[in-house]
């Protein structure tokens, strides 16, 4: 499912949580990491040394992904590390498509660097911006990093987006043997806060989990559950994963149309900062 796998990482505390987790998934797919580590040259951090411009952030990523590694290793895990310098966000998101990464994984809460705010900017730019799956780990004691994942959830409201989201989880799921779980939530307005029959939430949102059927049985995929919830959509997809144990959640964005436009949905973006398990999100374009 995964091949080579761009790991973000700027030595965050929990960010070891995401090094073994990644771990996990490379040993197992047989897949390379690369460590990575953007020296932001957004900040004030350059001295001179000798003559020498010394950015003193490229001397704290070399330690940051060679410990990573370190942790690759023992693993038994194919992998290389890098630094390189630029702005992070768009750094991170280039790097990935240069070099033809199809996984981005990266921590969602930290004090400093990449992860420095919950879901700060540039985690949040990453998910809008890329155009493969990112992978995202809230850095919470609470959150749950198991794998393979034998169960996935897929949220869905039959959008573009949406069943871009599905079918990769789907694809994820016939990978691992795992069983995937669609679920729609019904809500006053809207079916996942993204579209659907606003005059019928229950309607469409039965739809949207019974288009899924033909997908998964093109897969071979011999369990599939639907369900259909009711209330906050983020809300009730969180009480979803406690409910019925899911080891990780697939979902879509609304699209990319460059830095300054920000489109990560509203349910997206509260599920990958409250989710108590990893989250897929996939982008695809309006």
């Amino acid at each position: 499912m995964y091949d080579r796998i761009l790991l973000p990482i700027d030595g965050s505390d929990g960010a070891r949580r995401t090094v073994d987790h990644v771990a996990d998934i490379a040993a197992a797919q047989d897949a390379s990491v690369t460590a990575l580590f953007v020296a932001d040259t957004t900040l004030d951090s350059v001295t001179r040394v000798q003559g020498d411009v010394v950015d003193s952030l490229v001397e704290t990523g070399e330690e940051i992904v060679g410990e990573a590694g370190t942790v690759l290793a023992s693993s038994g895990v194919d992998y290389e590390t890098d630094v390189v310098s630029g702005g992070p966000a768009r750094t991170i998101v280039d790097y990935a498509d240069r070099y033809g990464f199809d996984l981005i994984a990266m921590p969602t809460h930290g004090r400093t660097g990449i992860s420095r705010r919950l879901l700060g900017s540039v985690t949040e730019t990453v998910i809008q911006l890329s155009q493969i799956p990112v992978l995202t780990i809230r850095l919470a004691d609470e959150t749950r990093t198991t794998f393979p994942y034998e169960r996935l959830l897929l949220p869905t409201d039959g959008s573009p987006a949406a069943t871009a989201a599905v079918e990769h989880g789907l694809d994820l799921a016939a990978a691992l043997d795992g069983t995937p779980h669609a679920l729609s939530v019904a809500e006053s307005g809207s079916v996942l806060g993204l579209g659907g029959d606003e005059s019928d939430p229950q309607s469409a949102a039965e739809a949207a989990v019974e288009n899924v059927e033909p997908m998964a049985s093109e897969r071979d995929i011999g369990t599939l559950v639907t369900a259909v919830e009711h209330g906050s959509p983020h809300e009730a997809i969180t009480a979803y994963v406690d409910a019925n144990d899911i080891d990780a959640i697939v979902m879509g964005t609304t699209g990319t149309r460059g830095i300054g436009e920000i489109l990560l949905g509203t349910v997206a973006e509260l599920v990958v900062r409250t989710a108590p398990v990893p989250v897929i999100t996939v982008t695809a374009e309006e």
